[in-house]
């Protein structure tokens, strides 16, 4: 669920067409979805008429508040197209209010105590043991549960009680196995058990009698949790089949292979029916809010009681509750021999176990059954995997790579894919989950914690995983194109609140942005509200990577309708006499927060590191080695900040606080060595050790953060003219002699990272004023056909794009032509008033940040939707273009700016 309104608003825009408008004004945003197939669409089961009424009276999360509850009667205004259900599922309305009544009119309690509060707390929990056990399709007398925080924890348990052999024994896991299950492999591994990836077609070789030669495991899931791929769960009892004829099998024994199932995709929207299997796995593993949405910090191992006697419970660790007797002088201790007991260490999460009896009771009451969950979410799959087939570029070449859901496999409610051009190109997915977030659309992005299945799906090896890895791209950050192949997919997953509209709403989506747009042209044209546009070729760097180096040249063009081509722009004499003029210096000291405008009258320097004091400083949480950032934090652009020059300070200013000086001399500041990264680069930077300034941002931010610094940046910018102070430190480094020796010798992390201090990209951003003032006229343009007239909208105006430099045709009288919109996405290099020539290292690709208010710190639908639409380059959103100095450390030359001073701009 989205908590910005303004993304509430454009989300409610998006949907209104398929969801019920009635004021009779179209919404062009979204059409109702037509793949443009004549084979007529699956059927979706809606719990005969029902589904509707149930998303309104138990989901009113995913309408706005204005729509829910007024009147069934009334068209609901969708808020959020929900589909990350493989993420969490939703919970279910009268399922929060029951609990909630229930702990105002009860006292659960620790149940090891014998009070009337606790005996009742513990029959809760006996009772939704058994609860949970005939959900899944079973009983006590077949199975155990063991409450766990979630099924990673459950995994990590059954791990534990297998008893693998030392030295012959294998741990296998599939290659589809989450991460969780994968990570078991290190406690085989330290026990001396030999570890066997397989691939699924794998197992019955794997586990023949022939091949085995000791106490194995095997683990593998249910369902893929990235291509949503289905395992048979009588996997188990095909093993013991085989093994029950062996002349040496006994009743009285375990058979060689214990067998775990993670279950925590499949049974979310699945029957288990472990009954109907003929004996079952060992171990299943489950987790609550998966199936139920809540509670979220219980999961769950179900453990076959026939299985019990032959576990290893030589625990290296036990806690309270699991012990019949103790003696804290010896080394003796005798357990409880309830298998649940025994496992549970310490108190169980008793308040989440009582709200448990209020999922299963919800779920019931809304379904029935998990059957009839099933036979619906199964006919959602359906019709989602023929909505998007359907969906084709003009040529017909697919918009969708899908991996999987062939009718080869049997394919659950989770569907990975990535999005394509016209040419069959991957476009990044990580533009894709932005556009959205924006359109307000829940979906996941990356590698969904799956390495087997995203090498496998993606034809990823594991030499390409070490060493894109080893380059700085991990997982959740913004790298999704390597030499244009994806490192990770979209996922969109379905659960039992899932609707048709849904799936029409996402596809809709994914036509009106992708359908015919080209990654990469030669030449781009589109209309603009002005008579002249401006041609664009595509030279310029930024999408993807190439693996030469970490941020390498590569081809970066447009979609035919997003850059501006004017006829006869080629003439020489235009070019060399387009003149520009800078109207503002903007730096921004601390990074994320509110720019410091130069006052006009001021000549700024500009250092080796980019401008004179701009982003050398950083904001860090507490025990957290990424500086915080604004697209996260949005109060952050609340912190105004300027610089005292004279007295050299750096000022901080919060509503209701009382403004805070900062020192910007390094032998001023009590600093200690830390770790940092900035997008993805490790960085030695110093902790300013001072409560006043730590209390005050934490105050300000709502969250314990202190500052911190690269001294050589501050050095560099307190004295530009002395730079040799930032290669002459080591002297005076604040640093201990226990820190990193490259700190110690005075190795600069700002020159490992390109000398950009602490800015993401590059040392110096430019926007001019033209292309702000086009992308002002798409928001108000779009904004007389939105459904909602009196919805916000961020200023488009440059300095919500967060420059260092804002320029705007020359006014002096020069001659030359005016700047055109977007012209400066030709450029090659700028020259600072004939003074230094910066080299343009490309456009700044951007992100949703640019549509938070920089003087309200709301985050609002534009300009980051409206250039998602009309100005995306490479796949990327872009806007503005970033700058380099091309000054050599030896030249130590000086650089000025300032407003009103002639730039000279080079194509």
């Amino acid at each position: 669920m989205l908590s910005a309104e303004p993304q509430q608003q454009y989300a409610a825009s998006c949907i209104s067409t398929l969801s019920g408008r009635t004021d009779g004004a179209k919404d062009r945003r979204f059409e109702p979805f037509d793949g443009g197939s004549r084979v007529s669409s699956p059927l979706v089961d809606e719990y005969g008429g029902r589904l509707d009424f149930l998303r309104r009276t138990e989901y009113p999360q995913l309408f706005e508040p204005t729509a829910v509850p007024k009147g069934l009667s009334e068209p609901a205004r969708l808020k959020t197209v929900f589909l990350d259900h493989a993420g969490s599922t939703l919970y279910a309305a009268s399922h929060i209010r029951a609990h909630a009544e229930q702990m105002l009119s009860h006292i659960p309690a620790n149940p090891h105590s014998r009070h009337a509060a606790s005996q009742w707390t513990q029959a809760k929990i006996d009772h939704a043991r058994d609860r949970l056990l005939a959900f899944f399709g079973t009983s006590a007398r077949n199975y155990a549960v063991v409450f766990t925080a979630n099924a990673t924890a459950a995994i990590r348990i059954a791990g534990e009680l297998t008893p693998v052999d030392p030295k012959d024994g294998v741990f296998c896991y599939t290659q589809e196995s989450h991460t969780s299950v994968v990570g078991l492999r290190n406690m085989a591994a330290e026990r001396g058990a030999k570890v066997r990836p397989a691939k699924f077609s794998e197992i019955r070789e794997i586990t023949a009698p022939q091949n085995t030669h000791a106490c194995s495991l095997l683990a593998y899931p249910a369902q893929c949790n990235f291509s949503g791929e289905r395992f048979p769960l009588d996997v188990a009892d095909k093993i013991h089949d085989i093994y029950s004829k062996t002349p040496d099998h006994t009743e009285e024994t375990h058979i060689p292979w214990w067998v775990l199932v993670d279950a925590a995709a499949y049974a979310a929207t699945s029957p288990l029916a472990l009954d109907t299997l003929d004996g079952g796995p060992d171990f299943v593993a489950v987790s609550m809010y998966k199936i139920f949405g809540a509670p979220t910090g219980l999961g769950a191992l179900l453990i076959k009681r026939s299985s019990v006697p032959f576990l290893n419970t030589s625990r290296r660790f036990f806690g309270g509750g699991t012990v019949a007797g103790l003696v804290y002088d010896r080394q003796w201790q005798s357990f409880r021999h309830d298998i649940e007991s025994r496992m549970e260490d310490g108190t169980v999460n008793f308040q989440d176990i009582v709200s448990l009896h209020h999922a299963l009771d919800a779920h019931a009451r809304n379904y029935g059954s998990i059957n009839r969950v099933s036979a619906h979410v199964d006919s959602v799959t359906r019709y989602a995997e023929h909505t998007v087939g359907a969906l084709h570029h003009s040529n017909g070449l697919p918009l969708c790579r899908v991996y999987g859901h062939t009718e080869s496999s049997d394919y659950g409610p989770t569907f990975a894919f990535n999005v394509q051009d016209a040419q069959g190109r991957c476009v990044g997915y990580v533009e894709v989950e932005r556009l959205a977030v924006m359109a307000g659309i829940a979906l996941r992005a990356g590698r969904f914690c799956n390495p087997g299945a995203s090498q496998k799906w993606l034809g990823l090896d594991a030499d390409q995983i070490v060493e894109y890895t080893s380059l700085g791209f991990v997982c959740g950050d913004d790298h999704d194109l390597v030499n244009g192949m994806p490192l990770g997919a979209l996922r969109i997953s379905f659960g039992a609140m899932t609707s048709k509209t849904d799936i029409d709403l996402f596809c809709s989506f994914l036509a009106r942005h992708f359908k015919d747009y080209l990654l990469f042209t030669s030449m781009c044209t589109v209309s603009t509200a002005k008579k002249t546009s401006v041609g664009v070729t595509p030279e310029f760097t930024g999408h993807g990577y190439e693996l030469t180096s970490k941020c390498s040249s590569q081809t970066l063009a447009a979609s035919p309708t997003q850059i501006f081509s004017r006829p006869g722009s080629g003439d020489a004499t235009d070019q060399d006499t387009l003149q520009v003029e800078i109207d503002q210096v903007v730096i921004y000291p601390v990074k994320s927060c509110h720019g410091w405008v130069v006052p006009g009258e001021v000549d700024w320097a500009v250092t080796r590191f980019g401008l004179r004091f701009d982003r050398s400083f950083i904001v860090m949480r507490e025990n957290s080695t990424i500086p915080m950032q604004q697209k996260r934090y949005p109060n952050m652009a609340l912190i105004r900040t300027r610089i005292d020059v004279e007295r050299l300070i750096l000022i901080l200013e919060f509503p209701d606080l009382q403004p805070l000086e900062v020192s910007l001399l390094p032998e001023n500041l009590a600093l200690q060595g830390i770790e940092s990264r900035v997008c993805g680069d490790a960085m030695k930077v110093s902790r300013i050790l001072s409560d006043e300034i730590s209390v005050w941002l934490s105050s300000a931010l709502s969250v314990s953060c202190y500052l911190a610094c690269d001294p050589r940046l501050l050095w560099a910018s307190a004295d530009p003219e002395n730079d040799e102070l930032t290669d002459s430190s080591s002297d005076t480094m604040p640093f201990s002699s226990s820190d990193n020796d490259g700190m110690a010798k005075g190795i600069s992390s700002c020159t490992r990272r390109g000398n950009i201090s602490f800015a993401n990209e590059s040392q110096i951003l430019l926007v001019t004023q033209e292309s702000a003032q086009q992308v002002e006229e798409w928001v108000a343009e779009e904004s007389l056909s939105a459904t909602n007239p009196h919805s916000e909208s961020a200023s488009a105006g440059p300095m919500q794009y967060r420059p260092n430099i804002i320029v705007k045709s020359a006014t002096n009288g020069s001659a030359g032509r005016a700047l055109e919109p977007f012209e400066e996405l030709q450029w090659t290099s700028v020259e600072f008033g004939l003074q230094q020539v910066f080299k343009v290292s490309g456009p700044c690709r951007r992100c949703q940040m640019i549509s938070i208010d920089q003087n309200s710190a709301k985050t609002l639908k534009a300009p980051y939707s409206t250039l998602a639409r009309r100005m995306r380059v490479g796949g990327k959103v872009v806007f503005g273009i970033y700058l380099d100095s091309t000054i050599d450390d030896d030249e130590r030359e000086i650089v000025m700016a300032r407003s009103g001073m002639l730039l000279r701009a080079s194509m």
